[in-house]
């Protein structure tokens, strides 16, 4: 039994790929309905180059990072709402800094909902209880999505904040000390800020997603006419750049793309007299994830 096609269908897939209307129509019919293998199909087809499915929500709000002085400990919250009028407003703001402040000094480390601590001590209640108060003054439905914590006692975690609080990133680095990894730990998230990776290494990459790309890839080459005896490495070939593109350690450096994100780590490492090494990172965008 086919599934109808509806025009939110088609709008959600085209605003993850960026097709034409007709394409993604077509594509859901073969799909079945099924909006991830419409995805797939439309990059088998050179459609579409990547799933902007992060980028969809219209979610508002602020991203807030909290650091300690040490360098070793730093965190981040994204608070959410319905308008930007309101995350332009002054008691949404102090809440959200005061979270950043509250999961510095009693979050757990990691990446977690914000519904993990919603039941902690905060200000005269708890967490859970403070964000319902603020959304019962402005009228409007607030969430306190997300927050990461990161600490690093023989380490540097490196922070960035866009300067809208729309989005910014954290990076653990674990290794030597030195002024130039503690710059170098900014300029990583930074980095990661603006280019979006999925993890440090291909090791962060899900099992799932190499395997969707992999067969990408095939019928890509298979569509391409390729010799038979030289299909294989071209589609290694391309998986290597995808995991090469889409990691930080592969990546080219933002600022200049001449430059290996991961030389700069060695490089950074040998400079201080010792070795040093990206551990983990988080990048929060207002809407997405």
């Amino acid at each position: 039994m086919s599934v109808p096609i509806t025009p939110k269908m088609v709008a959600e897939l085209r605003a993850r790929t960026g097709a034409g209307m007709m394409d993604c129509k077509a594509a859901l019919e073969e799909a079945g309905g099924d909006l991830d293998k419409a995805v797939e199909i439309l990059r088998a087809k050179g459609i579409a180059k990547a799933d902007r499915r992060g980028d969809r929500s219209a979610s508002q709000g602020l991203v807030v990072i909290e650091a300690a002085p040490s360098g070793r400990d730093a965190a981040m919250v994204e608070l959410n709402c319905e308008t930007d009028f309101v995350a332009k407003n002054a008691d949404f703001i102090a809440l959200a800094r005061d979270l950043a402040r509250h999961v510095l000094q009693h979050g757990p480390t990691g990446v977690h909902p914000g519904t993990a601590i919603e039941s902690q001590s905060f200000r005269a209640g708890t967490v859970g209880e403070a964000v319902k108060e603020i959304s019962g003054k402005t009228g409007e439905a607030m969430t306190f999505k997300r927050f990461a914590h990161f600490h690093a006692p023989e380490g540097t975690v490196g922070h960035y904040l866009h300067h809208n609080s729309q989005s910014g990133a954290l990076v653990e680095l674990e290794g030597v000390r030195s002024e130039g990894v503690t710059a170098l730990g900014r300029e990583l998230a930074l980095h990661v800020t603006s280019t979006d990776p999925l993890g440090v290494s291909e090791a962060d990459i899900p099992a799932s997603l190499l395997e969707s790309e992999r067969r990408i890839a095939e019928e890509q080459v298979a569509k391409e006419g390729k010799p038979e005896n030289i299909r294989g490495k071209i589609v290694e070939g391309k998986l290597r750049k995808f995991i090469a593109e889409r990691t930080l350690l592969g990546q080219g450096f933002v600022k200049d793309e001449t430059k290996n994100v991961g030389d700069l780590v060695k490089a950074a490492g040998k400079e201080a007299g010792g070795s040093l090494s990206v551990v983990r990172l988080a990048r929060f965008k207002v809407g997405a994830g």
